[in-house]
């Protein structure tokens, strides 16, 4: 009965340490080896340096703001981030997830998803402001209010307007507008106003980096057309030439601008 045992465990076990050591030890050295000698850079995380220090890294965006939180104007700036708790928090890969009906994406549109006190569909915003038509206005807490209620309290301005929640799309595209010194009839990239799937991704569109220029170019004190000239030299090509579209990544964008003389 033992001999029997024996002979069945013995070729499992020596079986198991076979695999154990072909996919635990073997093959991750081999592909380790592999990415070592033909993709180093790619393999240790496609990390930037800068005069020995890394500052960033290829495949993952990072913000550009001021201590206040607010987008340096010398700066090509990223496309949204749903990470938390700050933008481009790489532990913290997220998106928004929000549905094209939903408040807090696209605002309070009349007719379609603006809910009165009464449950039923309104045909006017009863929150619109002067400037945003779509506003989804905020608690004095800093939340936003997608299901108004009787008695509910909200944050207003020192004019009385409602303050308004700043991460909706109409949000989003005015303050693109005033950072950009854009006219209101100019189309905003999509990407300058809506997150990625990640919250991570390095680069942005060359529409959005094209509407940035002038602005960056004017915090720099650079002829237009050298900081233009930038973006096509940084403008990476969809994927085998077909897959995706055409990109800037942001951070090697910013380095090289750094290198730019009047």
């Amino acid at each position: 009965m033992l001999k029997s045992i024996g002979r069945q465990l013995g070729p499992s076990f020596a079986l198991t340490v076979i695999v154990a050591v072909l996919v635990g030890l073997i093959y991750p050295f081999v592909v380790w080896g592999i990415g070592q000698a033909a993709f180093k850079s790619k393999a240790d995380g496609s990390f930037i340096k800068s005069n020995g220090v890394t500052i960033g890294a290829v495949n993952i965006g990072q913000a550009f703001l001021d201590k206040d939180g607010n987008p340096l104007p010398q700066y090509f700036q990223p496309r949204p981030s749903a990470t938390s708790p700050y933008p481009y928090n790489a532990a913290s890969s997220a998106a928004s997830n929000l549905g094209p009906s939903d408040p807090r994406l696209v605002g309070f549109i009349p007719g379609f998803n603006t809910v009165g006190l009464k449950g039923q569909i309104s045909k006017t915003n009863p929150f619109a402001t002067k400037t945003d038509p779509y506003c989804v206005p905020m608690t004095p807490q800093g939340t936003p209010v997608i299901d108004p209620s009787p008695g509910q309290k909200y944050e207003k301005t020192s004019s009385g307007q409602y303050v308004c929640d700043p991460d909706t799309v109409p949000e989003r595209a005015l303050a693109y507008r005033q950072l950009n010194h854009l006219a209101a009839n100019v189309p905003i990239p999509v990407d300058a106003v809506t997150d990625s799937t990640s919250g991570l991704d390095p680069g942005i569109s060359v529409a959005n980096a094209d509407l940035q220029a002038a602005r960056v170019a004017g915090a720099r004190h650079l002829p237009l057309s050298k900081v233009m000239s930038l973006i096509k030299q940084h403008t990476i090509g969809a994927y085998w030439g077909f897959l995706g579209q055409a990109y800037v990544n942001v951070l090697e964008l910013n380095l090289a601008l750094g290198k730019l003389k009047a």
